[in-house]
This record gives structure tokens, sequence and C-alpha cells, in this order.
């Protein structure tokens, strides 16, 4: 099992020599991957995410340009949030200049405050995001490509660059229609949150139907070292991989660069960051 941590990309630890430094140690610890969320707008009223947070893809392109080989990953990418074609250059320009280290975790939405403020539908997320994921294939396959959906649809476009290499794309989410869309759409799913008890069935149910090794099941979780008991971090990581994900990518909750550093490097002498295939 794979382990990837995420970026100090929100919060009052965030800033441009965190995400630096954060990507370069690991790298440097042998970290799968490196990951970042993704949230355009968030209403005053609403208490999560951090509102302080760098733009995921921004911030990837500043990880890339620091580092040499570690993955790149989103978790997640709220594809509805964002014009499809515009996206669709913008991963293949950033796969392309990452010399093909690029994994993205897409989700639909939760927040229809959000969806609000930027002037979308909130009822129809699950659509245009099943659309969109059809369009990238389209668009990274062929030149030029004509496509005809429900949202978006054109004839004889070129977009390039094409991206390095087929670019992964890990469905996130819960419920029923998530599952469905990794069987149906994705290269992966990843859950966020769950215990190994609650990942197995979930596992099992998403193997049934996608057996091949090449399709990832991987869970975001809060693993942090320095808040948490190190024998629990062991455990669940056995466990983990005894339910069979395949990879896991823990958020430290530091507030310090200095901190946040410290938890990595603890969190890398606790679980096996074997050698083998990176995010991407």
């Amino acid at each position: 099992m794979q382990v990837g941590i995420h970026l100090p990309q929100y919060g009052r630890v965030s800033g441009p020599e965190a995400i630096t430094r954060a990507a370069r140690h690991a790298e440097e610890l042998g970290f799968a991957g490196v990951w970042v969320s993704d949230h355009l707008v968030q209403p005053a009223s609403q208490d999560y995410p951090s509102p302080y947070l760098f733009d995921p893809l921004v911030t990837l392109t500043w990880a890339a340009a620091v580092t040499r080989h570690v993955g790149l990953g989103t978790s997640v990418l709220v594809v509805p949030h964002h014009n499809p074609l515009e996206l669709a250059n913008t991963l293949a320009s950033l796969d392309a200049l990452s010399g093909g280290r690029l994994t993205v975790g897409v989700g639909v939405g939760w927040s229809a405050g959000e969806f609000a403020a930027l002037g979308h539908e909130f009822a129809n997320r699950g659509r245009r995001t099943d659309e969109a994921l059809r369009l990238w294939r389209a668009v990274w396959s062929d030149d030029p490509v004509s496509f005809a959906g429900e949202f978006t649809s054109f004839e004889d476009l070129r977009v390039l660059p094409k991206p390095a290499h087929r670019i992964p794309l890990w469905i996130g989410g819960s419920g029923e229609r998530a599952l469905r869309r990794a069987v149906e759409l994705g290269d992966g799913f990843q859950l966020i949150g769950v215990t190994p008890d609650e990942a197995k069935p979930l596992v099992e149910r998403l193997r049934r139907d996608r057996p091949e090794s090449e399709f990832r099941i991987s869970l975001r979780t809060g693993w942090d070292p320095q808040g948490m008991d190190h024998d629990r971090i062991r455990a669940e990581r056995e466990a983990y991989e005894a339910a069979g994900i395949d990879e896991v990518v823990a958020a430290p909750w530091r507030s310090d660069l200095d901190a946040w550093l410290r938890s990595m490097e603890l969190l890398a002498g606790l679980v096996d960051l074997r050698p083998g295939p990176t995010v991407g």
C-alpha cells in the first residue's frame, strides 16, 4: 500500500515556502504523491474548509516545478465548478509539464452556497461531472476532436498539448452514484474518512465490477502522528491494506511549517513507504 501526503495548501501554514519545502520533503521521504484540495469560494457562514486556500492546480504546478518524480494529485477537484474545456487544457498542460505525474481525483461538490455564488446549478452537478469526464477522454485522445453533450458540444476543435500519459481519474464520494461513476468512467475511487471496517464492503463492491489492478482504490484520512496515537496509525495502516486499500492520503493538522514537516517525518517512520507505483 502506498502513502501520499496533503500539501500545506490551506490555513495559516500555507504559502510558497511551505508548499516548496513540503513537496521536496515528500519526495525525499518517499511519499507516493503530494495532494491538494479544491474550493473556489466559500460562503462566510460555512465553517469548512479553511477559506484561505491556494488554487489547487496552481499549487500542484508550483510543487511540480520544485520536484522531479513525486506524484501530483487532486483530492478532489470539484469538476462542475469549472469549465470542462478549460480544465481539460489546464490538466493536460500540468501533466505534460510535469512529465506525466498527474492523477485527478474528482468530485461533484456538496455546498449549494458555493454553486450559487459561481452561478452554477446545483441539481445537475452529477450529470455535468459525468459529461466532463467523457469530454476529457475525448479531447486528450483525438486531434481534432468533436463532442456532442448535454452541456457542451463542439466540432473539429484542437485542444493541445495532449497529456504526457493517460491521466488516471479517481472518483471521490460515498454514495451509490459515485460508486457507479467510478465503475463506468473512472480509473479508481477515493474514499474519505471511513474506518477499515467501513472501507471493506465498499472495496469489495468496487472490485466486483473493476477487478483489474490498474483500478486503484485510495483513502483520504487525517493521520497526524503529533495528534494521534502511533500504535493506532500502525494498526489502521495494516487494516486498510487488509481491506484492499491501495493508497492512503494523509492530511496533517499542523498550523506552522516546522510542525507540518515534523508530522511528515514521523509518519514516514510509522508507515512503510515502499517503493512501487506512484500516483500518476
